[in-house]
């Protein structure tokens, strides 16, 4: 393979984010790895060694972006790919009913932290013509009734992707709807959230968790670690799901 690259990955403590995070370190590249939860990423550098560097913190903290890419430059001097996959589905209420606030916590943690990193990230991301992958959702384009919060985040998400495409020519974006994965966010949607959505919506989600058919975390996370190092430039500004036939060369690895 080729030399290691440097990576950025943020969720990386749980489902999506800890299958990326795998998937590239066994592939012997270099990782900081960044999410609320410390535990999970010191397991990580306990596995990994001197691949990895951790970053424990809220994500809602704008100031956590330019600190990832402090440890990324400051070890091993670049930055090739950041991924930004954290994200909350709060607040899960009909807008009559949802306090503004919530609705900017929602944004600050779920886009506005998106901003600040990539922000911070993008003159090492020019200097190594780089990737940035970000975790959009279905729920961008297909509205849940309770979900207007969350799905307005991602809905930005790939506007985001969209204007850095243009503005960044060196640069390769791409936003990516991973689909139903079995992970914590899922399991909060039946056992907390259930009563607050759309029934149909609500019984749809707990018949894929009974019937075995949700994805699981790797599916999506090793079609995102992979375009975090080989995203082709021909999609960037693109909203693509996981399974997409344009990112076929990527499935099955």
């Amino acid at each position: 393979m080729s030399s290691p690259k440097v990576i950025i990955v943020t969720g990386a403590s749980r489902g999506i984010g800890l299958a990326a995070a795998h998937f590239l370190l066994k592939q012997k590249h270099n990782l900081v790895v960044v999410a609320r939860s410390k535990g999970p990423l010191d397991e990580l550098k306990q596995q990994y060694g001197d691949q990895v560097q951790v970053l424990a913190g809220d994500l809602s903290d704008f100031s956590l972006g330019p600190k990832a890419l402090d440890l990324a430059t400051g070890t091993w001097n670049r930055l090739d790919g950041l991924i930004l996959n954290h994200g909350v589905l709060d607040p899960v209420k009909r807008v009559a009913q949802a306090d503004p606030e919530e609705w900017r916590k929602c944004f600050d943690i779920n886009f506005f932290s998106y901003v600040a990193s990539v922000k911070a990230c993008l003159p090492a991301l020019r200097g190594t013509k780089g990737k940035i992958v970000l975790c959009s959702s279905g729920a961008s384009q297909s509205p849940y009734s309770t979900w207007g919060a969350y799905g307005a985040t991602k809905a930005a998400i790939n506007h985001l992707a969209a204007t850095l495409s243009v503005e960044e020519p060196d640069v390769t974006t791409i936003s990516l709807r991973p689909g139903v994965v079995d992970t914590e966010m899922q399991r909060a949607i039946r056992e907390q959230h259930s009563d607050s959505m759309d029934k149909k919506a609500a019984d749809h989600f707990a018949n894929l968790h009974g019937t075995g058919k949700l994805l699981k975390p790797e599916q999506p996370g090793h079609i995102m670690a992979q375009l975090a190092t080989d995203g082709p430039k021909d999609l960037s500004g693109a909203f693509l799901s996981w399974n997409d036939e344009k990112l076929a060369a990527f499935q099955n690895k």
